[in-house]
């Protein structure tokens, strides 16, 4: 999909779900990493994350799109258009438009490598967790001096 086809795109979900047309620009940000979409206050522009269409598709990429013109729409009128805001929440219930995107496949296996380590004092069995790995042969057990083992898990 091109930014031509994604402005088009979202004019007629403008006029489909709020009634109103959309004026600025939409286009996808490649430099966006942690959000599907991000509506700018001051251009009144909307960047989309091309990587939710590539990797979770167009239903994904519709929900992120309503997300953001909800911010539009009510940021337009003068209404409360931030998330905490009850205009914000009741115009996503009215158009069904998620709060938040869905994590992205890849995003999931960066947590995975996050796991919580055990670690093992050979000499009194106490266990550390922790959630970085740590040099075994630089730190020893808190409670008797003894030598750490990392556990299997």
């Amino acid at each position: 999909m091109t930014n031509e086809e994604l402005q088009v795109l979202v004019e007629d979900l403008s006029l489909k779900y709020f009634k109103k047309p959309f004026r600025h620009i939409a286009f996808f940000n490649p430099r966006l990493r942690t959000t599907g979409g991000r509506y700018m206050l001051n251009s009144h522009n909307i960047e989309i994350n091309k990587l939710y269409f590539a990797e979770l598709g167009i239903d994904e990429l519709v929900g992120i799109i309503k997300h953001e013109l909800c911010h539009y729409h009510l940021h337009l009128e003068g209404k409360g258009y931030k998330h905490r805001d009850r205009d914000f929440r009741n115009l996503l219930k009215h158009v069904d438009a998620p709060r938040f995107c869905s994590v992205l496949p890849g995003a999931k296996k960066k947590r995975e490598s996050r796991l919580v380590r055990a670690y093992r004092c050979s000499n009194c069995g106490l266990i550390y967790k922790r959630k970085r790995r740590i040099d075994t042969s630089k730190y020893v057990c808190g409670k008797c001096r003894g030598k750490l083992v990392e556990e299997k898990c």
